[in-house]
C-alpha cells in the first residue's frame, strides 16, 4: 500500500510582508531621506580596507505625490558576483516599499505555482522583499559616502 504525500499549499504570509515593507520604507527614506523632493540620487559604497566590494547606487525614476519609484542596483561590483538590480514602489501614504519587478520579471505576484516554466519559487515576492530588507540594513550598517573622484 503506496502513502500519497500531499504538499500543503504556499499561502502569502501577509503580516510578515507588510512588516518587510514597512521596515524596508524605513531603511530607504534613511538611505535617501530626499526622494520626495530634489534629491534623485545616492551612492552608498561598501568597502573592505582599501578595497571597494561595490557600490549601492539608488535612483527615483518616478516621483509623485504619494509614491515613489526607486530603482536599487550594486555597481563596481565583484565581477564573480551576479549584479542585483531591484525596482521599488514607496507609499508613504502607507509608509511601505515594496519589490515590483527584480531584473527582468515585471510585476511579481504574490503566489506562484510551482514548478512553473519561468522556475520563481511560490514566495518569490517574499524572498526579494526580505532580500532587500537585508541589503539595505547591511548598507546602513556598513556603508559610507562614496567620494566623488577628482
Amino acid at each position: 500500500m503506496g502513502v500519497t504525500l500531499l504538499r500543503e499549499r504556499y499561502r502569502v504570509d501577509l503580516a510578515g510582508l507588510q512588516a518587510a515593507c514597512e521596515a524596508n520604507y524605513a531603511r530607504l527614506m534613511r538611505l535617501l531621506p530626499g526622494m520626495r523632493g530634489a534629491e534623485g540620487s545616492r551612492r552608498v559604497a561598501l568597502s573592505q580596507g582599501e578595497r571597494l566590494l561595490g557600490v549601492l547606487a539608488l535612483d527615483v525614476l518616478e516621483a509623485c505625490p504619494y509614491t515613489t519609484t526607486v530603482q536599487v542596483r550594486q555597481e563596481h561590483s565583484l565581477p564573480w558576483l551576479p549584479v542585483p538590480r531591484l525596482e521599488v514602489r514607496v507609499y508613504h501614504d502607507a509608509r511601505m516599499a515594496e519589490v515590483v519587478s527584480a531584473e527582468n520579471a515585471r510585476r511579481l505576484r504574490s503566489i506562484y505555482p510551482y514548478p512553473n516554466t519561468l522556475m520563481h519559487q511560490p514566495d518569490e515576492k517574499t524572498q526579494l522583499n526580505l532580500f532587500l530588507g537585508e541589503w539595505l540594513s547591511h548598507c546602513l550598517a556598513c556603508g559610507h559616502e562614496l567620494e566623488p573622484l577628482l
